[in-house]
């Protein structure tokens, strides 16, 4: 029977859900780091003894810390970031420095293939990787020359926060950042192209056709399509269907069109969702609600997903990396909230239950399926 594992990173330590494939009775295991800001947990699909997490604090600083027995143990294999060799600043390309603060890791990626092989979203905006199992990290700074001197912070910061790496084609990556919009590479890094044609904001920008300056929330593909990605905004669903060359609005008949997550079935392409909140400036749900939003035909059609959700008196917030899909036959999905719930579904959001209660605020939910 299948080992379901859900990797909990929240304000105050990360936590491991375990279950079977059934999904419906669970183990508590952590808090792992009680104390520190955990960004983000992730497993390796190369290796399911593999995780790794961004540990994170005001005195202390970054860490990234690795597990090679899935969470038995752990190992700070790295606190040295640094922009072009030198830590904590961004070089402008007037030859100044500009003294921008290295503050956290937001999001590892690892890659599908090569357990070792590790990718690093960090604010301030830059993406790095490592070859060496988080050992060490080199930036790549190619993203930096699509117009990074005309980046700014979004209302959380300017962080790179979503690494998608294409599953046909692993020197193919999208990248999502805030407020600087979604950038591809099709040559493993080494020069990128801006991917937000179609994308209107025009509220924070003074020309709405911007190649970058787009406030971008989350992105996400399905592997067997993986020129289709949907795209959370600030405002906005959106779809491509050629990797990011032009975007269209899919929000359709959403009640906010304002969120931070959005995720795709696992076993169906044309299945997503999203988490509604009020506004940019009333992160709860709308009418007190909380809501999961599923469209079956890739977007402009929706139905709102409640059973076993509370419809009252709701004032929670689901971040960015606080959802996830398992690949289970049923799929499940898997979201936390901001306060200390993890909602679980196992018939791919028909219904759900909370699988913990009472965790600081949940900053990240990734789910793994071992056999």
């Amino acid at each position: 029977m299948s080992e379901v594992r859900v990797l909990v990173g929240t304000r105050k330590g990360a936590f491991i859900l375990r279950s079977d494939e059934q999904r419906k009775d669970w183990t508590v295991d952590g808090p792992h780091f009680p104390g520190w800001e955990i960004y983000h947990i992730t497993g390796t699909p190369a290796d399911p003894n593999r995780l790794y997490v961004s540990q994170s604090g005001g005195w202390f600083g970054q860490v990234i810390q690795r597990s090679d027995d899935a969470g038995k143990t752990w190992e700070a294999v790295s606190n040295d970031f640094s922009y072009d060799g030198v830590p904590g600043t961004h070089q402008w390309y007037d030859g100044t420095q500009h003294p921008w603060e290295f503050k956290r890791v937001w999001h590892l990626e690892p890659s599908p293939a090569d357990p070792d092989s590790v990718y690093a979203g960090v604010e301030d905006a830059a993406l790095f990787h490592s070859a060496d199992g988080g050992r060490s990290w080199r930036e790549l700074s190619g993203l930096r020359d699509v117009q990074g001197d005309q980046w700014q912070p979004g209302a959380g910061g300017m962080c790179l926060h979503t690494i998608v790496i294409s599953p046909d084609d692993p020197k193919r990556i999208f990248v999502a950042i805030s407020a600087a919009g979604a950038f591809r590479t099709d040559d493993g890094g080494a020069t990128w192209m801006p991917i937000n044609k179609g994308l209107r904001s025009n509220m924070e920008l003074p020309d709405a056709d911007a190649d970058v300056g787009h406030c971008v929330h989350s992105i996400a593909l399905h592997p067997s399509r993986p020129g289709t990605l949907y795209m959370q905004k600030h405002w906005d669903v959106m779809r491509t269907d050629n990797a990011g060359d032009l975007w269209h609005e899919v929000s359709g008949n959403l009640p906010s069109d304002f969120g931070f997550p959005i995720a795709v079935h696992a076993h169906e392409p044309e299945t997503i969702y999203v988490v509604p909140i009020t506004s940019d400036s009333h992160h709860f749900p709308p009418e007190g609600k909380l809501r999961v939003y599923r469209s079956r035909s890739g977007g402009n059609s929706w139905e709102a997903l409640t059973n076993g959700l509370p419809q009252d008196n709701c004032y929670v917030n689901v971040l960015r990396n606080a959802f996830a899909v398992d690949t289970l036959p049923s799929c499940g999905v898997y979201f936390g909230t901001t306060g200390g719930q993890v909602y679980a579904s196992a018939d791919s959001g028909d219904s759900w239950a909370p699988i913990v209660r009472d965790l600081p605020p949940v900053l990240s939910v990734e789910v793994q399926v071992l056999p």
